[in-house]
């Protein structure tokens, strides 16, 4: 079954320990039509900073509650790169 990506934006986030905010957007790489990044709006836990978290660390979205489970803790989202929306989002390794 095909399904937006406009869905999920919203979904609450479940990380291993506990729920850190919710889904606020997708970034996509334009020359290789890939997902790079979901923007995990992390509201009042980390004073509503929004973080970059790797499509890799996530698993299917529970479609029926709204939710996407992330497998990271929050100790690691804490440390994830943060939005910089002035900044362009880098493909893996394309600074070294």
């Amino acid at each position: 079954m095909l399904r937006s990506l406009a869905e999920p934006e919203g979904y609450r986030l479940e990380a291993l320990d506990g729920d850190i905010g919710h889904c606020h957007d997708f970034l996509f790489d334009d020359a290789l039509w890939t997902l790079r990044y979901m923007v995990a709006d992390t509201g009042g836990w980390l004073s509503g900073r929004k973080v970059l978290i790797s499509p890799a660390q996530l698993e299917s979205p529970d479609w029926d509650r709204q939710r996407m489970p992330v497998n990271l803790t929050k100790a690691q989202i804490e440390q994830s790169p943060p939005l910089d929306v002035d900044a362009p989002v880098l493909p893996p390794g394309a600074l070294s």
